[in-house]
């Protein structure tokens, strides 16, 4: 098993950042993958980014050139820093890991923070 626990939502201006976290515990060997969700009130939960053990990254084309995942082997902790964001960012995000490189679907998730964005 693994448990994940997000941290570093809250509201913030358009325009402005924020850095989630992820804290991961557990049968870590054996994840794969690791990225964010999010899901907006009304809408499908959607996969934000994702990066892998040997550290390719992969972004969804809403939030390329904005935000960056970043992970922290040695404290076993995975990073979204999200830049210029926009009120369509609200959303709670939700950290995932898995055995697949893809985390389509995960295996693990975390209980999720949210992000308010205000225009």
């Amino acid at each position: 098993q693994v448990q994940l626990v997000e941290s570093g939502g809250g509201l913030v201006q358009a325009g402005g950042s924020l850095r989630l976290s992820c804290a991961a515990s557990g049968s870590i060997f054996s994840i794969n993958g690791m990225g964010w969700y999010r899901q907006a009130p009304g809408k499908e939960r959607e996969l934000v980014a994702r990066i892998s053990s040997s550290g390719s990254t992969w972004y969804g084309d809403s939030v390329k050139g904005r935000f960056t995942i970043s992970r922290d082997n040695a404290k076993n902790t995975l990073y979204l820093q999200m830049n210029s964001l926009k009120p369509e960012d609200t959303a709670m995000y939700y950290c995932a890991a898995g055995r697949r490189v893809t985390i389509r679907p995960p295996d693990y998730w975390g209980q999720g923070t949210q992000v308010t964005v205000s225009s």
